[in-house]
């Protein structure tokens, strides 16, 4: 699918993807969670070294604008790519830097 291919809709939401992406710690977050992995909330935060509220916080984001999915298991929620082609933006934006 080429980006002319997209309707109106669908570019809202890519948009609101990248937006939501456009934060250095956000990206760090996607960092991690490359190649299918799965992390916790405190798993997240101590590799970040934040508060856990502010990964929370974060997260939040990234799960709101569809970047990000979660699954329950027991006490932790485990969050990870919601599109696994997510992590093509990592690597180009990496090469452009």
């Amino acid at each position: 699918m080429q980006i002319q291919d997209l309707n109106s809709g669908q570019l809202e939401m890519a948009a609101n993807m990248l937006k939501a992406i456009a934060h250095p710690m956000r990206l760090n977050i996607l960092k991690y969670l490359d190649q299918g992995k799965k992390l916790s909330v405190t798993e997240i935060h101590n590799l970040l070294n934040i508060e856990q509220s502010t990964t929370s916080h974060h997260l939040g984001i990234l799960k709101d604008k569809g970047v990000l999915a979660s699954k329950r298991e027991g006490k932790n929620t485990y969050y990870f790519l919601k599109h696994e082609n997510l992590a093509k933006i990592i690597e180009c934006v990496s090469q452009c830097v």
